[in-house]
């Protein structure tokens, strides 16, 4: 009856907890690394990406936007209207985000891959989540961007987002 019980609670450990069964999403120790490609196109768009991430994402620096953007930037993102306009006041007005000092490097975002292909930057972050069935608990999982880049700047964006959230990717 013992070994019944242990081998029922062994189970309900196992089965119970989600979290213990995945491998934790980590970042690159080195997400500058992620942003170079030897071929000079595919590294100006990485380029440009970086830069989005690092300063208008992480340092809040959205006075830059235009470097970066286009006006006519399509924002695929349910929460955030299309339009740098739009965009630049979804992150200061609704999101209420204040510029820092642009750091030398990408501190907050876990970078975990960079993909460029022709015009498009797709990048993978490690997202930490609260887990629903234990709220005590976080899990991580990934968080897909793409930008589309003309021109020097992205003229479109794609995103895994949900209306109303603002997931945790720092």
């Amino acid at each position: 009856m013992k070994k019944i019980i242990f081998i029922a609670v062994i189970l309900i450990v196992l089965f119970s907890n989600t979290t213990f069964c995945q491998e934790t999403v980590t970042g690159s120790n080195n997400p500058e690394s992620l942003f170079t490609s030897p071929d000079p196109k595919l590294h100006a768009n990485k380029q440009v990406v970086y830069h989005i991430i690092r300063d208008l994402l992480e340092a809040n620096h959205w006075d830059l936007a235009e470097k970066y953007l286009s006006k006519e930037y399509l924002q695929y993102n349910p929460n955030a209207a299309s339009g740098r306009d739009s965009v630049v006041n979804y992150f200061t007005k609704v999101r209420k985000v204040k510029p820092s000092a642009i750091p030398e490097k990408i501190e907050q975002y876990k970078v975990v891959s960079v993909v460029a292909e022709g015009d498009l930057v797709t990048v993978a972050f490690a997202r930490t989540v609260k887990d629903e069935k234990n709220p005590k608990n976080d899990y991580t999982t990934t968080w897909f961007d793409m930008w589309r880049i003309k021109d020097g700047k992205a003229v479109e964006h794609w995103d895994s987002a949900l209306k109303g959230e603002a997931p945790n990717l720092k």
